[in-house]
């Protein structure tokens, strides 16, 4: 791997964090909830991205931290489900 290339991942992978942050922390309080429930799809595709860079690894640091990427992209979009089905439950009446 090309130094540049890598000094521009790290560029994007950084700008990429900070125009996150910054969008998440203009969001109402109130919101939140809502777009991470609407969102749940992009954790999967996160999920797929993760599995197909892992996939292409060929040295065994590059396989591990693909590892670490497949799992903590699997328990992004595990926990944005659990987080989904316990806001919808909030909405279910109590008459048993």
């Amino acid at each position: 791997m090309d130094v540049f290339t890598g000094f521009t991942a790290l560029y994007i992978f950084m700008l990429a964090g900070f125009v996150g942050y910054e969008v998440i922390s203009k969001v109402p309080v109130i919101l939140h909830t809502p777009l991470m429930s609407g969102s749940n799809f992009v954790h999967g595709i996160v999920l797929v991205g993760a599995m197909v860079a892992m996939g292409h690894a060929e040295g065994t640091l590059e396989l591990t931290i693909g590892f670490i990427g497949v799992a903590l992209a699997a328990g992004n979009a595990v926990g944005g489900y659990v987080v989904t089905e316990r806001m919808l439950d909030m909405f279910k009446s109590s008459k048993g």
